[in-house]
C-alpha cells in the first residue's frame, strides 16, 4: 500500500521523513544544522563539500551542539578548579602577518602626522587606520599597537558614602591560594563557590510580582543591562581583599523572576565573612547623561542631515554629541550617576574540595541553563509570567543599553558614531530581544590563568582523546593544505539536509561501534554484532 491511497487523516498523522531524520540526529548527537563549505585539497586538487557543525550554544538551535559546548565547559571548570601548580602562560611570537600589519600600520601613522603637520585635512588617514587597527586586532593580537588614543574621562575615584570601605592585603604573585594541612600531614587546598543576586525589586511569588503595579521594572531593566559592569567591580575588589591573583570561572544564568544571577568557580579560599563583605561593599555607578526627561517622541523625532547629524524638528538646533553631553555631565559638581547598581541581600558562600562529589555537584550546577537563553525560564504556560515578562520587555524598551543606542535621541541626545535611520525603541542590540532579558553580555566568564588553555586546545584534547580512542593517529594538519569557500544558496552539488544527517549519524554509528570494539578487547570480551550495535 502506498502513500497516496491511505486515508487523508491517516496520512496528516504520519511524520514528516525529514522530521524523523532530525530526531535520529539528536539522539546520536549529529549537529542538525550543518554548514556544508566547499574545501580544495591543494596537494590532489580535489573539490569536495564538507558538513562543518554550527556551533550553536542553545538547544533552541541545535541540541547536539548545545550539549558538546556544555561539556566543553565542564571540562574547562573542573581543570582550572583545584591547580596545584602555577599556570605559565607564554604569549604566541609574532606571524609574519602581523608583523607586516604593524609596519603598516606604522607607516599611516606617520603619514597621518605629516599631514596635520601641513595643516592637511586627516580624515582619510584616520579612517584607514582605524580599518588597520581592526585588522590588527582580527590577526589575533590582543591590546592596540598605540594603546588609548583618546583621552581618557577620569572621575573621583573616592568611594560612596552609603558603600562600606574594603579591606586591603598585600598581593603576591599567585593565582592558587592558600593550602591547609591536618594532623595526618595531608594536604588540602579548598575553593569556593559563590552564588550572587540582584536586589529585591517588589514581592514576588513563583517568580511573579505579587504587585506587578508597585513592582520596580525601571530598575529591574537597568540592573540587568549593567550585570557585567558590576561582576566586574566584584572581581576588581576581590583580588584586593585576597591579595593575590585570584582566578575564577563564573556562569551568568537566569533566575524564575527573569533577572541574571551569577554562579562563580573561584580558585583559592576566603572566609564566608570577608566574601560577603566584599558583595555587599561592591557597586557600579553608570556615569550616562540623565533619562528623566523625554523630548522626542512619536512622530517628532530628531531628523538627520548629512554632514551635521541629528537635528531638533522644530527648532533645527543640532542635538549634542554624545562626547559633549558626557562634557557637559564633567563640568556639573552636583551631578549624580544615572544610575547605582549593587548585589542583593542573597549570597551564598560555599567551599569545596577538589575530587569530592560537591566538587562535581557545583560543576554540573554551573552549567545546569548554559544551554537555555535567559528567556526560557519563561512559563509560556502561566499568562501571569507571560505578563511579567511582557512589562520587562516594555521597561526595556527605551531605556539606553550603551553610548551608540538609538534610545538616546528620545532624550535629545546624539547617539555615539551617530548614523542616519536610528529610531528611538528600535535598538537592534540583543539586550531588549525578549530572549535576553536585558543581559547583553556573555554567559560564561573565564579568568585568563584559569585553567592554563584556551578553550580551542580543550577542544583540541577531546579530539585527542577520541583519535587515541579509535587507534587514528593525532598528526597535525598543515594548515596551508585546504582553502575553504562558502557554499552558494541552491549549489546543486549540496545533498539534501535529510541524506547529509543519514551520512553523518552512519559515520558517527562506525566510529561508536570501532571504539566499543578496542573496549571489548581491552576487558578481554568477545562481543556479538548484535551486542557492538547495541553498545554503538
Amino acid at each position: 500500500m502506498t502513500e497516496r491511497s491511505l486515508p487523508r487523516a491517516v496520512r496528516q498523522a504520519m511524520p514528516v521523513a525529514r522530521e524523523v531524520a532530525v530526531e535520529v540526529a539528536k539522539q546520536h548527537g549529529v549537529c542538525i544544522r550543518p554548514i556544508p563549505l566547499k574545501r580544495l585539497d591543494v596537494h590532489t586538487g580535489r573539490w569536495e563539500v564538507v558538513d562543518v557543525p554550527c556551533g550553536a550554544t542553545l538547544d533552541a538551535k541545535c541540541p547536539p551542539c548545545a550539549k558538546r559546548n556544555r561539556q566543553l565547559r565542564m571540562a574547562q571548570c573542573r581543570e582550572g578548579w583545584h591547580l596545584d601548580q602555577e599556570p605559565a602562560i607564554t604569549p604566541d611570537g609574532p606571524t609574519d602577518e602581523q608583523r607586516w600589519l604593524v609596519e603598516f600600520r606604522a607607516d599611516l601613522q606617520a603619514r597621518r602626522d605629516q599631514a596635520a603637520a601641513l595643516g592637511e585635512d586627516t580624515t582619510d588617514w584616520d579612517a584607514a587606520i582605524e580599518g588597520v587597527d581592526a585588522e590588527i586586532n582580527q590577526a589575533g593580537m590582543r591590546g592596540s599597537v598605540l594603546g588609548r588614543t583618546a583621552p581618557k574621562r577620569t572621575r573621583s575615584t573616592r568611594r560612596r558614602q552609603d558603600a562600606p570601605n574594603l579591606p586591603k592585603r598585600t598581593m603576591t604573585a599567585t593565582t592558587l591560594g592558600r593550602t591547609f594541612e591536618s594532623s595526618d600531614g595531608k594536604v588540602y587546598r579548598p575553593s569556593l563557590f559563590v552564588t550572587l543576586t540582584l536586589p529585591s525589586y517588589g514581592k514576588v511569588r513563583d517568580g511573579v510580582p505579587v504587585d506587578p503595579e508597585t513592582y520596580d521594572y525601571a530598575r529591574a531593566a537597568r540592573d540587568a543591562l549593567h550585570f557585567s559592569k558590576l561582576v566586574d567591580r566584584f572581581v576588581q575588589n576581590l583580588r584586593r581583599v585576597a591579595g593575590y591573583d585570584v582566578q575564577y570561572f563564573a556562569t551568568v544564568e537566569p533566575q524564575k523572576r527573569l533577572a541574571p544571577h551569577l554562579h562563580m568557580a573561584i580558585r583559592g579560599t576566603l572566609p564566608r565573612a570577608e566574601v560577603k563583605q566584599i558583595a555587599a561593599a561592591t557597586y557600579h555607578q553608570v556615569w550616562w547623561p540623565k533619562t528623566d526627561m523625554v523630548l522626542f517622541d512619536g512622530a517628532h523625532l530628531p531628523v538627520w542631515e548629512d554632514g551635521t547629524g541629528y537635528l531638533d524638528p522644530a527648532t533645527g538646533e543640532v542635538l549634542p554629541t554624545w562626547d559633549e553631553a558626557l562634557d557637559q555631565l564633567d563640568t556639573d559638581q552636583d551631578a549624580e550617576p544615572l544610575h547605582v547598581i549593587r548585589f542583593g541581600d542573597q549570597i551564598d558562600v560555599k567551599g569545596v574540595l577538589a575530587g569530592t562529589p560537591d566538587a562535581d555537584q557545583c560543576i554540573r550546577y554551573l552549567s545546569k541553563y548554559l544551554t537555555k537563553s535567559l528567556g526560557d525560564t519563561l512559563d509560556t504556560d502561566n499568562p501571569a509570567q507571560r505578563h511579567h515578562a511582557a512589562r520587562m520587555v516594555e521597561a526595556l524598551r527605551f531605556e539606553p543599553c550603551s553610548p551608540a543606542c538609538p534610545n538616546w535621541l528620545r532624550y535629545g541626545i546624539q547617539p555615539k558614531h551617530a548614523k542616519p535611520g536610528m529610531t528611538p525603541g528600535r535598538c537592534r542590540s540583543k539586550a531588549h530581544k525578549p530572549d535576553h532579558l536585558g543581559y547583553a553580555g556573555r554567559r560564561v566568564l573565564v579568568s585568563r590563568k584559569w585553567s592554563n588553555k584556551t578553550l580551542a586546545e580543550h577542544k583540541q584534547d577531546r579530539r585527542t582523546w577520541v583519535l587515541e580512542a579509535l587507534g587514528q593517529p593525532d598528526e597535525p594538519t598543515d594548515p596551508h593544505r585546504y582553502i575553504w569557500k562558502p557554499v552558494p544558496a541552491g549549489d546543486a552539488n549540496v545533498p539534501p539536509l535529510a541524506m547529509r544527517l543519514l551520512r553523518s549519524v552512519a559515520e558517527r554509528q562506525r566510529w561508536r561501534t570501532h571504539m566499543a570494539q578496542l573496549q571489548a578487547q581491552a576487558d578481554g570480551q568477545d562481543l556479538s554484532a548484535t551486542d557492538l550495535g547495541r553498545a554503538a
